[in-house]
């Protein structure tokens, strides 16, 4: 047996100094600094800036965005990651490239993109507008945008872990006659729930903090098509600072809900495979 390498303490002692100083400075205390600041004109101003109407109408278009980006890129990455690892077939590589591509393109560059499919320079657009269907500048806009940003979190959480299960059990399970729901439900959901709601969970993080393809769609029309990132952004440039900040810790209390969950979903999932 080979001997156990000491830990040297200065390193370990210097690494853990740095990792916290790093942290400190590049997160805590911009988050302090937010709800210090929200807080800067007393609990009514508070109350008041998170209870204005425009802001209550911007909190509900950023859950109603993330609530239709959640389901549809629920369905289509869990179909996605069974496509791509359950089958073999020609342009899989090409496939999953794409499923890749909204991580690497810049989300106003989606946006704009959005805006020569939708807009009125489209060869579509006659027809949208015969349809009474407004895509940029509306709700809808907003909801494709979220969606865009969003749709590789799930997939991408579910691809490794369906890669390591491989198709023995499921093949077992269709010899002795189950069908696909069974089989499913009773055999490839069980390894993949803990990955699944992983993805969920960063999916729903992401949707509820997009900004730049949400920005480029949306027209910064006030009460309409303005979510909390852009409602923020609107309060800032015209100097409401600390009504920007009020808001701001909105999506802070939102973001670390969702790393609660986040946690509490690791440490469940890590359990429960034995890590």
């Amino acid at each position: 047996m080979s001997e156990k390498k000491r830990e040297n303490p200065f390193v370990k002692i210097l690494l853990i100094l740095i990792s916290t100083f790093f942290l400190l400075v590049m997160l805590i205390f911009p988050l302090l600094s937010v709800i210090v600041n929200s807080l800067h004109k007393g609990c009514k101003f508070y109350i008041n800036s998170i209870g204005d109407p425009y802001t209550l109408k911007a909190l509900a278009l950023t859950i109603k965005a993330t609530v239709w980006a959640l389901l549809i890129n629920t369905v289509f990455g869990l179909f996605a990651a069974w496509t791509v690892t359950k089958f073999h077939f020609k342009g899989k590589k090409v496939l999953t490239t794409l499923i890749d591509l909204p991580v690497t393109v810049s989300p106003i560059i989606a946006g704009l993109i959005f805006i020569l499919i939708f807009g009125r320079q489209s060869p579509i657009f006659p027809l949208l507008s015969k349809l009474n269907i407004k895509v940029v500048f509306a709700v809808p806009g907003i909801i494709l945008a979220t969606v865009f940003v969003t749709f590789p979190f799930v997939s991408r959480e579910l691809i490794p872990v369906l890669n390591t299960q491989g198709t023995d059990e499921e093949e077992a399970a269709a010899l002795m006659g189950a069908n696909f729901f069974t089989i499913f439900s009773k055999v490839t959901f069980p390894h993949i729930k803990w990955a699944f709601l992983y993805g969920i969970v960063l999916c729903t993080a992401r949707a509820m903090g997009e900004f730049g393809a949400v920005s480029v769609l949306s027209g910064h029309i006030r009460g309409k098509t303005n979510t909390l990132p852009l409602h923020v952004e609107i309060l800032f440039n015209e100097f409401h600072y600390y009504e920007a900040f009020a808001i701001s810790s909105i999506l802070v209390i939102m973001a670390i809900i969702v790393l609660v969950i986040r946690s509490i979903v690791e440490v469940f999932g890590n359990k429960k495979t034995g890590n």
